[in-house]
This record gives C-alpha cells, sequence and structure tokens, in this order.
C-alpha cells in the first residue's frame, strides 16, 4: 500500500487551543466545585504538586521524542512493546467509557434547555448519535479536524469567562452562596476526599497532542511553548471557575449535571437578554462537550493506531484511510465500544446523574494508570538516554526529576484508590470491577497481537525459504 504524505497542520496556535481544549474541562466545573470552598485550596496545591511537574514533564519527553503516538511511543521506547500496548489500550479504552459519560452529560444540559420531558432512554439514544459523529469527525484529516477541538477551547474559555464575569456581578448584589475566605479553603479530608480525583482528572492531557507529532510544524519548538501558555490559561480558569460557581450556589445544592446551567441561569437570567445569553452559552456548552469527546479520541485512536502498526494490539486498530491516512479502524472500534457501554449501563441507573457518576469514576481509573506508565517512561529515559538533545528539560537535575516523579505517580494512585473507594461508603465495586475485567480484556487484546505478529513473521519466513 502506498504510503500517504503527511501534512504538518499543526503550529504553534492549534496546539494551544487543541491542549486547552483537552484539559479545560466544563463538565468537571461542577464536580469540583461540588467539594465546597476547599476545593480553590486543592486546585492551588494540586496545580503546585501535580499539574505543573506534569506540564514539565510531558514538555520535556514531546520535544526529546516528537513521536507519532505520543505516550504509547514513550512508555515502548523505556519499557518494552508489551508495556507500550498496556498503555496504549488503557488510553484507548478509556476515551471510549468516556465519551459516553460526556455524552450523557450533553443530553442532561439539552434536556435543562429544550426538551424537559427527555427520558433516561432517549439521552442515552442521543449519546449514541454523537458518538458516531465524533467517529466520523476523526476519520476526516487534521486540517479540518482540528477545527473541532479549536473552536471548543474558544468557547470554552468564553463560557468561563462570562461565568466569572457573572459571579463578580451576582456575590456585589447578593452576597456569596458560600464563604470564600482564607479560613473556608481550609481543606477538610472528610467531605472532600471523593472528589479530589476529579481534579486530577481536570488537570491531565498534556501529553494528548504528542500522540500527532507527525502533523507539527515543529514539535521541538512549539511543544513547550505551547503547554506553558495552555497550562497558565487552563489552570487559572479553573480556580476562578471553581469559586464562580461557588459564589453563586450553596455547595450542597450543585448537580453534577444540571449545575452549570443553574449557575448561568441564576447568574444572567434576570439581566436583559439574560435568557438568550443564557441559551447561547447552554448551546456554547453543549458544543464543547461534544469537541471533548471529539478531541480525547483523536490522541486516543493515533496512539491505539500506531500500536497496532507495530503489531502490539490487534490488527483492526491499525486499519488507515487510504486517502487520508486517518485511524479509521480505531475510531470505529471506539464508536461500538462507546454504544455498547451506554446500552449496558443505561439498563442499570435510574438518572443521568448516576450514569455520569459512574461511567466518569469507571473511566477515571482506567484513565489515570497510563500517566503512572508515562512519568516512569520519563524517569528511566533520562537514565538511559540521557545524552539525547532535550530543546527543554526539566530543571534542577536528577534529583528533581525523581522528586517530580515520585510526587505525581504518589497523587496518580492516590486518585485511582479514590475511585474505587468512596470514605465513609467503602469500595465501588461496579467501578473496580469494571476496571478489572477492561484490564483483562487489555490482556486480551495484547496477546492476540502478539499470536498475529508472530504468524506474520512464520509465514514471512517461510516465504523467504521457499525462495
Amino acid at each position: 500500500m502506498t504510503q500517504v504524505a503527511v501534512k504538518k497542520n499543526l503550529g504553534k496556535r492549534d496546539m494551544i487551543l487543541f491542549t486547552v481544549s483537552a484539559i479545560l474541562l466544563v463538565d468537571t466545573l461542577a464536580a469540583t466545585a461540588a467539594i465546597g470552598t476547599s476545593s480553590i485550596f486543592w486546585w492551588l496545591f494540586l496545580g503546585l504538586f501535580f499539574f505543573v511537574p506534569f506540564a514539565l514533564v510531558s514538555a520535556e519527553l514531546g520535544c526529546a521524542y516528537p513521536e507519532q503516538g505520543g505516550i504509547y511511543a514513550w512508555v515502548r521506547d523505556a519499557y518494552g512493546g508489551r508495556w507500550g500496548s498496556r498503555i496504549s489500550w488503557s488510553y484507548w479504552v478509556n476515551v471510549a467509557i468516556w465519551m459516553p459519560a460526556i455524552f450523557i452529560l450533553f443530553a442532561g444540559i439539552a434536556k435543562q434547555l429544550f426538551f424537559p420531558e427527555l427520558s433516561v432512554s432517549q439521552q442515552i439514544g442521543m449519546g449514541i448519535l454523537l458518538t458516531w459523529i465524533a467517529v466520523a469527525t476523526n476519520v476526516v484529516t487534521l486540517n479540518v479536524g482540528k477545527w473541532v477541538p479549536n473552536v471548543g477551547a474558544i468557547l470554552k474559555i468564553f463560557i468561563f469567562v462570562a461565568i466569572i464575569v457573572g459571579a463578580i456581578f451576582h456575590a456585589a448584589e447578593n452576597g456569596l452562596a458560600n464563604p470564600i475566605n482564607l479560613q473556608s479553603i481550609k481543606p477538610n479530608l472528610e467531605d472532600s476526599l471523593q472528589y479530589i480525583p476529579a481534579i486530577i482528572y481536570g488537570m491531565l492531557g498534556f501529553e494528548l497532542i504528542s500522540a500527532s507529532s507527525e502533523e507539527m510544524r515543529n514539535p521541538q519548538k512549539d511543544v513547550p511553548r505551547s503547554i506553558l501558555v495552555s497550562g497558565i490559561i487552563i489552570l487559572s480558569l479553573y480556580v476562578l471557575g471553581t469559586a464562580a460557581i461557588l459564589a453563586a450556589i450553596p455547595a450542597r445544592d450543585i448537580d453534577l449535571v444540571e449545575g452549570l446551567v443553574d449557575t448561568l441561569q441564576l447568574f444572567f437570567a434576570g439581566t436583559p437578554f439574560g435568557e438568550a445569553l443564557v441559551l447561547a452559552l447552554g448551546v456554547a456548552a453543549l458544543y464543547t462537550f461534544f469537541s471533548n469527546g471529539v478531541t480525547w479520541a483523536i490522541g486516543g485512536n493515533r496512539a491505539a493506531a500506531e500500536a497496532a502498526e507495530e503489531g502490539e494490539l490487534p490488527g483492526p486498530f491499525a486499519i488507515k484511510s487510504q486517502a487520508r491516512n486517518t485511524p479509521v479502524g480505531a475510531a470505529v472500534l471506539m464508536g461500538i465500544a462507546s454504544t455498547l457501554i451506554l446500552l449496558l449501563y443505561g439498563l442499570l441507573v435510574s438518572s443521568n446523574e448516576d450514569l455520569f457518576w459512574s461511567l466518569f469514576a469507571f473511566s477515571g481509573v482506567i484513565f489515570l494508570l497510563p500517566y503512572v506508565g508515562m512519568f516512569l517512561a520519563f524517569l528511566k529515559m533520562r537514565r538511559i538516554d540521557g545524552d539525547r538533545p532535550r530543546p527543554f528539560r526539566v530543571p534542577g537535575g536528577e534529583t528533581v526529576a525523581l522528586l517530580l516523579t515520585a510526587s505525581c505517580v504518589a497523587v496518580l494512585l492516590g486518585s485511582i484508590f479514590l475511585f474505587v473507594y468512596t470514605p465513609g461508603e467503602g469500595f465501588q465495586w461496579p467501578v473496580l470491577i469494571g476496571s478489572v475485567v477492561t484490564l483483562l480484556l487489555g490482556e486480551v487484546a495484547i496477546r492476540w497481537a502478539e499470536r498475529q505478529r508472530k504468524a506474520g513473521t512464520g509465514e514471512a519466513e517461510l516465504a523467504v525459504s521457499h525462495d
């Protein structure tokens, strides 16, 4: 098959917007605000001890190893193909699980805005439709597909700014729904532990753009710069956006699915043209939920396709469009998996909030595991490939690299534990069992790919011997 020339479609602006679209999640803003005012402390604390180190590590790996596949390629180079395959599987299947959660949130907001009688089963049907639109978006070239996350990032920034400005005027007129001061933001571990993983979840994604390294114009220069700019935008808006929701709604009343529209209506419904503004912002939020799914699917499908081309995931993941060189096989398989998950979980829950949190926690466990591998790969590549040119290097030498890795891995493992164990409630068995089954399915897929690769090698050797 003729190799399709790869077009360099991604410049620095695209990479900044892509990263903002990936990490800045309007959908988890309500979940983190539900912690209460101590969530402001956690955003700042985890921003310093996790978000910044994660950004630095992603910048070094992204410019030192600008390989198609991103996180998969980094772990493969450090620990071998099988571990790379496990990372790629977890990365891909997480998106397949998370997309249904984000599209259920889409349906919940659409119900609030337009369809008050929409049933849970109808919301699931809407989620399935959105899943296949996202699949179609994944199989066009990035010079077209990149505009979905680009526009999504711009709208997210606009929504966050609107919430922040609305909170300032609302608080000035009505006072604060929750006291926000140094005393109130002090953390209460008993009440906030179960939500801390949502904050970590909302900080991940700096590495995602590196899954499309071949399509970047200048990754060595643009990756660090895009991470710096996007990181400042993201953390600032997260902190201010969380404070804005807490300024308007008592923490105990924040709904995980409908909290965003509740906040918008509280801020703007009574103003001139307020209803129209709430509607416009709500529609913009709907688009950002869709763009989230597309953004992560772009990264996850390209990483899976790269692993499959290396023979480390089953062959169907490697199927690409001959005309566009896009990951058709991985995208279609993701669509099938997301559809089945929506149908299965739809039989088990009674409300969209239950469905959202169940899928969110389930995907969260799988989502965080690849990042443990990424940080360990960063440390190992420093040791075994230290002479490689690094246009950007995490400052501080090997001691700082070790400390950053240890800190970030500890935070990730703690967050994984809190996704499957809720203080005061015990283990969340559906989440734990679903996560274990998903990882076991990954092992089956990896072994299948290895058998395919060995069979192909044997056939090739036999053909050579006959010649």
